[in-house]
């Protein structure tokens, strides 16, 4: 699904002078190291503030056309630049994503970089690596990334995107320059925004149709995610703290009644398991997951985050052909229909919940904001629309 996401990363790391024109003469002299045995002239600062600037021309052609004005391109491999990267995949080594980044980490040695990628089966392990100062940049689910970036962690709210078409046009509109200034919160910066699917409801019981019928039953919740059981016990149902890794494994096994999840779940951690022989997937999406690429600021200045943002965006064709692979999979039978009316009041539930999560600050209200205008861009006859 990240295919691209390493070279990408490694490609904007020569990116790192474009901003010189607007640094302190410490700040230049600290960026002159950086490239050694040569001498960057104000005239060559400039010329790449126009390269990195321009949205005419794609990233790619943006960092080859740097990289050839600075002689990077010229300079022995490994000489410039060294970044660890830490990526989660629960399939560790041997997974998609990190094999993804792998395969395009010798294309990053052609212009002077090195970059360590480093693999964790645990999201939680890898979180507290990446704040230990381990990791410059670390790849986690967007729930995880709301400790990090209250705004792009709010992208995942419960029912705030309705479809794919909305995700589409959310990220292109993060990605732009002018969404820079919500990139940064405290020591680190939104790198990357990328689609992971939307969230549905399984269940080992089909009769488990509705919020209302999940009284009584067990659901998984995050354990690190307080609120999430407060909202499970909220409707009657008991909460089962676990984590991601081992959420599928007690569904699977009967532990728990409900687990919300991607649809590319369904196949790589065999949820069919949990269903079988009378469970199903609720026909719903609560929310449209993402993953997010957070790096440190001061391994990553804005001005090199936001290229790669622009580059996260480019890629979003190539991730979405890929999740449609995995749901795809998926067969009709597993679908549990629910009627228009129950879908109606599940908008008005979820509006509630993120109303009551936006007050709590567990919500960025800006980006509420952002989502509703986009929901009313193509529904325009939404009751919230008139408000």
């Amino acid at each position: 699904m990240q295919k691209r996401l390493s070279l990408f990363l490694a490609l904007s790391l020569l990116c790192s002078l474009v901003s010189a024109a607007n640094l302190t003469d410490a700040q230049k002299e600290k960026l002159q190291q950086l490239v050694p045995g040569s001498t960057l002239s104000d005239s060559t600062m400039s010329q790449m503030a126009d390269i990195f600037y321009t949205r005419e021309m794609p990233v790619r052609d943006r960092l080859r056309a740097i990289s050839k004005l600075v002689g990077l391109d010229q300079m022995p491999k490994g000489s410039v630049f060294s970044r660890t990267i830490c990526i989660w995949d629960i399939a560790g080594r041997n997974g998609p994503v990190f094999n993804a980044a792998m395969e395009q980490r010798a294309l990053a040695t052609e212009y002077g970089i090195d970059l360590k990628m480093e693999p964790y089966t645990s999201e939680t392990v890898m979180v507290e690596e990446f704040k230990a100062g381990r990791c410059d940049a670390a790849l986690m689910s967007g729930l995880r990334a709301r400790q990090f970036n209250l705004y792009s962690g709010s992208v995942d709210a419960i029912g705030a995107v309705p479809d794919q078409k909305h995700m589409q046009t959310l990220l292109q509109v993060l990605a732009h320059p002018k969404q820079a200034a919500h990139m940064v919160q405290g020591d680190y910066v939104v790198m990357g925004i990328y689609p992971a699917g939307a969230a549905h409801i399984f269940v080992n019981d089909r009769s488990i149709s509705s919020l209302a019928k999940a009284a009584g039953h067990r659901v998984a919740v995050l354990d690190y995610d307080q609120t999430q059981a407060e909202m499970v016990a909220s409707i009657g149902a008991t909460p089962v703290s676990t984590d991601i890794v081992s959420a599928p494994n007690k569904f699977n096994n009967g532990q728990i009644d409900i687990l919300p999840a991607p649809l590319i779940a369904f196949e790589i951690l065999e949820l069919y398991k949990g269903m079988q022989p009378d469970g199903g997937i609720v026909d719903y999406p609560l929310t449209q997951l993402t993953m997010q690429l957070i790096g440190r600021l001061d391994k990553f200045p804005n001005e090199v985050a936001q290229l790669i943002r622009e580059a996260s965006f480019e890629a979003y064709p190539q991730v979405m052909a890929r999740l449609k692979q995995e749901t795809d999979r998926v067969p009709a039978k597993w679908m549990i229909p629910i009627p228009d009316k129950d879908k109606q009041e599940y908008e008005v539930m979820m509006q509630e919940a993120r109303n009551a999560l936006k007050d709590r600050q567990y919500y960025s209200a800006d980006m509420l904001t952002l989502q509703r205008k986009i929901r009313c861009k193509f529904d325009p006859a939404r009751a919230e629309c008139s408000q």
